[in-house]
């Protein structure tokens, strides 16, 4: 998924440590063609490329998929819904400037709205479940767009948290419909014959419901994926970024702020929707206690360690959000201390690497590789200049 990102805003490389909070951002938004000097083996037109990427990136989660475990299959489907919202997350925060504290609480959305759909005798498909989770949150983040439009900053990041706050308590006021402190479990949905014969025919091992979960949660990632990365590299995405750099220009040129602005939250929202449905759909449980602010804020955390407006940095934050914590209780049960020892020293590393990559790579680690790379490509080029 290299190259699925949006294209550079054109500060000089060498300005990327003094200038951090908008120079990482450009540095993450930087295209692989660009920080490569032009040269790329991939299509230059952006649908095609993005087309390719999305091909490739499938037939490798198939691989991944069927020469893991059934356990290992489960945690990619946590990776996908975590990637799904932090890939929204990094559109609005990165892209178009706004902060919010409150995707948790659209995810609960969208989780609710698929384990109410499903918990019926005859479920609707899927896909029309996942586009009824995404059209409903798509409101909801369009009210809340509408109403935060003119904030900006803290004020901003303060109204979302009250939504975070707010939102996930509405299950406990209407317990006897969202099922109050104890949720909704969520039913599983039938994996079609299609499926199970197909399976077993490319790698011969059993299609079971843990896998065709996975299988439902990877596709939804790279599907928008997709479309974001589609988007951020259209006028749409040059739209938001003039709106994130210059302010006073942008509405000068005829933009108008508040609509960009309620549009970027719209978008980010419907990818949180879809995310809380998948989430539904591999916790198999949707109850308040999974859409606290510590969800929101874990995944700001993603974006911000993977680098602010990279879907690929996006993908990385999440699955250190998933993978890090295990290895790190993996190790330290390995050390004899107790599973509580063990969970409380996952996040304390967690937290020590988060602070690392604000002090030593301001632009993530995705925008950090590529402004790296980039101020070693204009070295070589002035050598050659001065040979």
């Amino acid at each position: 998924m290299s190259d699925l990102q949006t294209p550079a805003s054109s500060p000089a490389a060498g300005a990327a440590t003094s200038e951090a909070p908008s120079t990482a951002t450009a540095a993450s938004n930087a295209s692989s063609a660009q920080a490569a000097g032009g040269r790329t083996f991939l299509p230059r037109n952006t649908l095609l490329r993005h087309l390719l990427v999305l091909v490739l990136c499938a037939v490798g989660a198939v691989i991944l998929l069927e020469s893991t475990d059934l356990g290992f299959n489960a945690q990619i489907g946590y990776v996908a819904f975590y990637a799904i919202a932090a890939g929204g997350l990094t559109l609005l925060t990165g892209l178009n400037g706004q902060i919010s504290l409150g995707h948790g609480a659209l995810m609960a959305v969208g989780a609710y709205t698929t384990a109410l759909l499903l918990d019926v005798e005859e479920p609707l498909p899927l896909i029309v479940i996942f586009l009824a989770a995404v059209a409903l949150t798509s409101v909801v983040g369009a009210i809340v767009g509408v109403a935060a439009a003119r904030l900006h900053g803290p004020y901003l990041a303060g109204a979302t948290l009250a939504l975070a706050v707010g939102l996930p308590g509405l299950a406990l006021y209407f317990r006897s419909f969202l099922g109050g402190e104890q949720g909704l479990t969520v039913s599983s949905p039938d994996r079609p014959d299609w499926f199970v014969e197909g399976i077993r025919t490319l790698s011969g091992n059993s299609a079971s419901g843990v896998k065709w979960i996975a299988y439902i949660a990877v596709a939804c990632l790279l599907i928008t994926y997709f479309l974001l990365a589609n988007l951020m590299r259209s006028r749409v995405g040059r739209t938001w970024r003039a709106v994130r750099d210059q302010e006073v220009a942008a509405e000068l040129a005829g933009i108008n702020l508040g609509t960009w602005r309620v549009l970027a939250f719209l978008v980010s929202a419907a990818a949180a929707g879809l995310a809380g449905a998948v989430l539904a759909l591999v916790v198999r449980l949707t109850a308040p206690t999974a859409f606290t602010i510590v969800l929101s804020l874990s995944l700001l955390t993603a974006i911000v360690i993977g680098g602010l407006g990279s879907l690929l940095g996006a993908l990385i934050g999440s699955a250190l959000l998933v993978f890090l914590p295990r290895v790190l209780r993996d190790a330290g049960e390995s050390l004899d201390m107790d599973a509580a020892q063990a969970a409380e020293i996952s996040y304390v590393v967690y937290g020590v690497i988060l602070v690392l990559v604000m002090l030593f790579a301001p632009a993530g680690l995705v925008g950090s590789i590529r402004l790296a790379w980039t101020k070693q490509r204009a070295r070589r080029a002035g050598a050659r200049t001065r040979g």
